[in-house]
């Protein structure tokens, strides 16, 4: 067991999981304003396992709000962090795109019963290739304001046409092209420009370099086995990061559940964490 993954196992015997959603699904089109229905989900006996993933140039601890929530209504939690993030000390040359899938896929492994898999961001890509290898194990796949993307494309391919996505003014790759930094002014103009003076203060008090190969790896996905996974995608209204018009062309270009709307800039992690939880528990 990865000893970086935050597992709380907590409140006694797990309870089976439920029966996956119906695999007849309908494209996505518009936000969910009914999605979130609290802390205990629309069935508040019914506990569940998440998964969560986090995104490029933060670790784990960006989940450090949301798990209390969670956790509160009897739920597991996981929250890693990828290789080469958060307190995990892989060389950045050797966490690539298989890399993150691994410790992701080792993550759901670990868990009771068949988990709800959150990623946010770039960890968007990492949940999809997750879900293609353990589609049993995956109840349902969460895009939180989140990459979801076709077979053989790459993030990169993905962003160079989200015109509104202005943080990418402020990326600065390395010298050898093996990494990304930020420009200063990155966290509250770009990345959390709706965040309090505190979370931008942890946003960059925790940032490190970012390794640059997975955002040109192409992902790998079936229909077969990632598709049958039910999937929901999380809007935030007020990104900077990966805009509202970019969102919305990725949900409705593969199908899914629902669309639920938060109205945040790219981190609701941090500054919508009651809404982020209240969705999630409404799964």
């Amino acid at each position: 067991m990865n000893g970086l993954l935050r597992k709380v196992l907590r409140f006694g015997t797990m309870i089976s999981a439920a029966a996956l959603m119906s695999s007849a699904l309908p494209a996505c089109g518009g936000g969910d304003g009914d999605g979130a229905t609290g802390a205990g989900g629309p069935q508040g006996s019914n506990k569940n396992t998440y998964v969560l993933v986090h995104g490029a140039f933060v670790g784990g601890w960006a989940w450090d709000k949301v798990v209390p929530l969670l956790e509160a209504g009897g739920n597991e939690v996981i929250a890693l962090d990828l290789p080469g993030h958060g307190e995990d000390r892989t060389p950045l040359a050797n966490a690539d795109l298989q890399a993150y899938t691994d410790a992701v896929v080792e993550a759901i492994d670990s868990a009771s019963r068949p988990v709800i898999l959150v990623g946010h961001s770039m960890g968007g890509i990492v949940v999809s290739q997750a879900a293609e290898q353990r589609p049993d194990k995956v109840k349902t796949l969460v895009y939180l304001t989140a990459f979801l993307m076709k077979d053989g494309q790459s993030l990169n391919q993905e962003w160079a046409d989200d015109a509104g996505a202005e943080i990418k003014a402020y990326a600065v790759p390395s010298s050898d092209g093996t990494s990304l930094s930020f420009k200063e002014g990155w966290a509250e103009e770009a990345f959390c420009q709706d965040c309090s003076p505190e979370d931008i203060e942890a946003l960059e008090s925790h940032l490190r370099e970012e390794p640059a190969k997975p955002f040109d790896e192409p992902i790998h996905v079936t229909e077969e086995r990632w598709g049958r996974v039910p999937r929901v995608y999380i809007e935030a209204l007020q990104d900077l990061a990966i805009s509202p018009a970019e969102q919305r062309q990725q949900y409705t270009a593969l199908p899914c559940e629902k669309v639920i709307s938060i109205d945040a800039g790219h981190a609701p992690f941090l500054t919508k964490p009651k809404e982020v939880a209240d969705a999630l528990t409404s799964l």
